[in-house]
């Protein structure tokens, strides 16, 4: 604070002084040093007010308020308009004291106090870069650092991290595609090669740190970018997607470590804004599963279009009460928020709250989705899934709910296990409801969602942490991931284009085998594959398969007008017939084996076969062939 206020008066002296002199020395050149002695007394009787007058218009202008050790071209704008407008009052003001000089005096007095106030500023910008970068100062930098990108975002990095090299390092070059820049100098940094040279110069000049300052990167080009950059042992950082940087500055708080997300390669989504809000905006919404991965990014996406009242249905209060503060720290007032502690079970109790708050639109989310613990608990799958959306849907349909979206899983495709299959019923119950009913049914169907609960990467994450081995069940393994946004936002718009009945099918691009994944997550930690690290191949567990497939045979596929979203041909479901066989499977339940538990399900789904027998028949003596949404897409909706 001391030093703050020291600054400013110093400022303060140096600008009553450049007023003052500037006048000064136009007058001793324009006479040749003799100043007429009336003029001199005219411009005394007038300095006092001429004076504060001008360091008033300094001080609105902000000139004693900027950092001038950073000062930029907006600084500069800032001293040369105040200079114009000072000068411009402070002649209007003389000239009415009667100081009447000829109009060069006063131009070109106020040419030099602009010089004069300017590099009194500047200076501080000046001697600091001295300091940093005169060679008597010169130090071995313990951290040589390359950037990626030598554009704005790339040089606003180079110019931070220059100001502050005793902090963060020294930036040794820039990488950039651009022929024309190649080896050229921005801002004293050279552009030492294109991408394709990442390795290469990270060897020859002992890099310690990348920066990758490519925000308006296309995603797969940011995947290859990140996969040379990680062949080095350098650490790698990023500076986040433009859509990430809100208020349009970069410095080096944004930058972050490269995660596995980035490695994915996947696009950013751009919902319809229109589209969707007309469905969401100033209507009654509820979130079954609300507190849960999914459910409550989709709570998050929502609650952006403020409907009339966003209800969270959950049956863990933890996770509902979770939400609801972030939420409510977000919105406050401004969001009707409401959270009911419910199970999707206790039928009595979904047709009541239905009943009672009256949702217009309904997600679906509330599901157990565990694998391996579905298979040792068969029953408790179908009890949740099953039964818990047979409840939830003929809730909606008897209530009258407009819009009824299932977030479904591509284990629901030809399932090897139960949750599989119990999502699968699940499908053909909001696929036989929907031709009876009113209510717009739909079921969204994608695979694995990343960071999510049950994911594998905050397991591997855990596996690290706690020194390894990061265990894989089969070296061949493949999963299809999206994030959580992106499942989320998706899930919303296919809800505003469903026009009943349809199962959507999600674009989940380029499969990814766990393996690599593993391998990917090591490397991004900063260890070593088999030094700091171990994969350990532990087996398929039960109801595992090697590949999740989107689409089932009898299922022809359509596009949609969104690429990311494409519509599974609906499969005629009698609800009757299904209901009744459900009811068989209800009594089932209450016997104590689960055996003919099994074999009602596999009469209901066909599909459905035990994981060893798929397996089996599915050796990887070859890459699986990767499934192709847009190879398989025919027909435009």
């Amino acid at each position: 604070m001391v030093t703050k206020i020291k600054k400013q008066v110093f400022l303060l002296i140096t600008d009553i002084l450049a007023v003052n002199g500037a006048f000064l020395i136009s007058w001793l050149l324009h006479t040749e040093g003799n100043i007429p002695y009336r003029i001199l007394i005219s411009y005394v009787g007038a300095a006092l007010i001429l004076t504060i007058g001008k360091l008033l218009v300094y001080k609105q202008f902000g000139l004693y308020n900027s950092l001038w050790a950073y000062a930029s071209i907006e600084e500069l704008l800032k001293v040369v308009v105040a200079g114009i407008t000072a000068n411009i009052l402070g002649t209007i003001y003389l000239i009415s004291m009667g100081v009447k000089l000829y109009f060069g005096v006063y131009l070109i007095g106020a040419i030099f106090e602009i010089a004069i106030v300017g590099s009194i500023r500047f200076s501080y910008r000046f001697f600091r870069r001295i300091k940093n970068n005169y060679p008597i100062n010169r130090q071995e930098y313990t951290n040589n650092i390359l950037i990626v990108g030598s554009g704005a975002s790339g040089s606003l990095i180079a110019g931070e991290i220059k100001s502050h090299s005793k902090t963060y390092g020294q930036v040794i070059g820039f990488i950039d595609d651009e022929e024309h820049k190649l080896y050229k100098t921005i801002g004293g940094i050279k552009v030492l090669g294109n991408y394709h040279d990442i390795y290469s110069v990270t060897h020859r000049f002992n890099i310690h740190e990348i920066i990758i300052a490519l925000p308006s990167s296309t995603t797969a080009s940011m995947k290859q970018i990140i996969e040379e950059c990680n062949r080095s042992e350098a650490n790698v950082r990023i500076i986040p997607d433009i859509h990430e940087i809100i208020d349009g500055k970069v410095s080096l708080s944004k930058i972050r470590d490269v995660e596995i997300e980035d490695l994915l390669g996947r696009d950013m989504v751009n919902l319809n804004v229109s589209e969707v809000a007309n469905y969401i905006q100033d209507k009654v919404i509820m979130i079954t599963g609300g507190g849960g991965s999914i459910g409550s990014e989709l709570c998050r996406q929502i609650a952006r279009f403020l409907p009339s009242k966003l209800i969270i249905l959950d049956v863990y209060e933890n996770n509902a009460y979770d939400i609801q503060n972030e939420l409510l720290r977000a919105y406050g007032d401004e969001l009707n928020l409401d959270v009911i502690i419910a199970s999707v079970r206790d039928r009595d109790n979904i047709f009541s709250i239905v009943e009672e708050h009256a949702p217009h639109v309904i997600f679906h989310a509330a599901a157990h989705k565990h694998v391996p613990l579905m298979e040792r608990a068969p029953k408790e799958a179908i009890k949740n899934n099953v039964f818990g959306t047979k409840n939830v849907a003929e809730a909606a349909h008897k209530f009258g709910v407009e819009r009824f979206v299932m977030v479904s899983t591509d284990k629901a495709v030809n399932p090897t296990n139960i949750m599989g299959a119990s999502k699968r019923i699940c499908e053909m119950i909001i696929q036989g409801l929907a031709k009876e009913s009113e209510t717009k049914f739909t079921a969204v169907r994608f695979g694995n969602v990343l960071g999510s609960n049950g994911s594998v990467i905050p397991l591997f994450k855990k596996q690290i942490e706690a020194g390894g081995p990061i265990t894989v069940t089969h070296k061949e393994i493949i999963r299809y991931f999206m994030t959580i946004s992106e499942a989320a936002q998706l899930v919303i718009q296919s809800g505003a284009i469903a026009k009943g009945g349809e199962t959507f099918v999600l674009d989940m691009g380029e499969p990814v085998k766990i393996y690599d994944l593993a391998v990917d997550l090591i490397r991004l930690s900063g260890l070593k594959l088999n030094e700091d690290i171990k994969i350990k191949i532990t087996g398929l567990r039960p109801g595992e398969k090697l590949y999740e497939e989107l689409l089932m045979d009898e299922e022809g596929l359509m596009n949609t007008n969104y690429e990311k979203i494409h519509i599974g041909q609906p499969i005629q479901i009698n609800y009757r017939e299904l209901k009744s066989t459900l009811n068989e499977l209800l009594i089932i339940l209450k016997s104590p084996e689960n055996e003919s538990l099994i074999e009602m399900i596999q009469d209901i789904v066909p599909t459905y076969r035990n994981n060893l027998e798929v397996n089996n028949e599915n050796k990887y003596t070859k890459e699986v062939e990767p499934y192709k949404l847009s190879l398989e897409a025919k027909v435009l909706v």
